[in-house]
């Protein structure tokens, strides 16, 4: 199959590298908005991967399939474009950096026909995917309690911070996506904290650099959301799910960022995650080689727009409920899709 993919920064320069090494991918058509990127990039990979100036001209060269890894702000352009010509699409999160043109977008996704998957790669972890058949299962009895951490080695560009949307759209997101795949049950009410101690670079911006948030689900249990940009030992991501017949654990392995001070303790083991590539490289993969399969027509999208949306309306109640210092029902934010 032919893929075109846009935009090759941090992220997309991964999902590139990763689809010119599909057996099923036999070329790859990139653009990216700097001059030269695209280009500069086929030198690197000689081969499969040709340059092309926008996404019109990607669309026009027959691909079966686009990847989107643009700026935020294009992404609900970038992703009608190739649903308007009928070609299947993953999109990085988010749908949209305003949670009403990801409705729009999501009207017009669902009125197309056209499969569109978003790139939560956590649903992609054979760990994650464990816990969800764990709860779907009934291995843990009755949920009560989840707790979900996303801590980063260190902040982002300024320029990054300053478009992100803040912690709970940017960041925060991935663990609500996780917290609704892993339990099967939504968020319906949010209460949100957060602090601004380091880089003065957040609180211009009206961000915080370290957040917690406590969703209730509508069953009554309880998820507990800790992130940070500041997490000096590593990149660490873990999810605890408690039940009342018994518990289990996402991330805790060799390359856990945490160290033990228990005596006579050696784990972890092994050297810290740097950051979210090595920590995911497998779960990147895994949703790629999934987004070949929605485009051949063996299975629908495993993270649809509709899904992104509804993360999104938590990461929005959130938002609301740390400016305004109180809970905040998702309901309140939420609008008809």
């Amino acid at each position: 199959m032919r893929f075109g993919l846009i935009g090759l920064g941090r992220i997309g320069a991964v999902h590139a590298a990763t689809l010119s090494g599909l057996e099923v991918v036999d070329s790859l058509v990139v653009a990216d908005a700097v001059p030269g990127a695209a280009q500069a990039f086929c030198d690197r990979h000689p081969g499969p991967a040709v340059a092309a100036a926008d996404v019109a001209q990607v669309l026009a060269s027959g691909v079966d399939g686009l990847v989107v890894a643009a700026a935020t702000d294009a992404h609900p352009e970038l992703l009608l474009a190739a649903v308007d010509a009928g070609v299947p699409v993953f999109c990085e999160k988010p749908v949209a950096r305003e949670a009403a043109d990801a409705v729009a977008v999501l009207q017009r996704v669902r009125a197309s026909g056209v499969p569109v998957q978003i790139g939560y790669n956590r649903r992609f972890d054979a760990a994650v995917a464990a816990a969800r058949e764990a709860v779907a299962g009934g291995a843990l009895g009755r949920l009560h309690t989840v707790r979900s951490t996303t801590m980063d080695p260190a902040p982002p560009p300024a320029a990054y911070i300053a478009a992100s949307g803040g912690i709970f759209r940017d960041c925060s997101v991935h663990d609500f996506d996780t917290v609704r795949f892993v339990t099967g049950r939504e968020v319906v009410e949010v209460y949100a904290t957060g602090s601004a101690n380091g880089d003065p670079v957040f609180a211009e911006h009206g961000d915080v650099d370290t957040s917690a948030a406590v969703l209730t689900l509508d069953d009554g249990a309880l998820a507990v959301v800790s992130n940070t940009r500041c997490n000096g030992r590593g990149y660490d991501v873990r999810l605890e799910l408690h039940g009342t017949a018994d518990s289990v654990a996402v991330g805790l392995e060799d390359r856990l960022p945490l160290r033990s001070l228990e005596p006579g303790t050696a784990f972890p083991a092994g050297p810290p995650h740097g950051f979210f590539v090595d920590r995911f490289a497998d779960a990147y993969r895994a949703e790629l080689l999934a987004f070949t399969e929605v485009v051949a027509g063996l299975r629908p999208s495993p993270c649809s727009v509709a899904d992104a949306v509804e993360a999104g309306w938590v990461a929005e109640a959130c938002t609301l409920s740390l400016r305004e210092h109180r809970p905040v029902r998702v309901a309140e934010v939420r609008t008809p899709a």
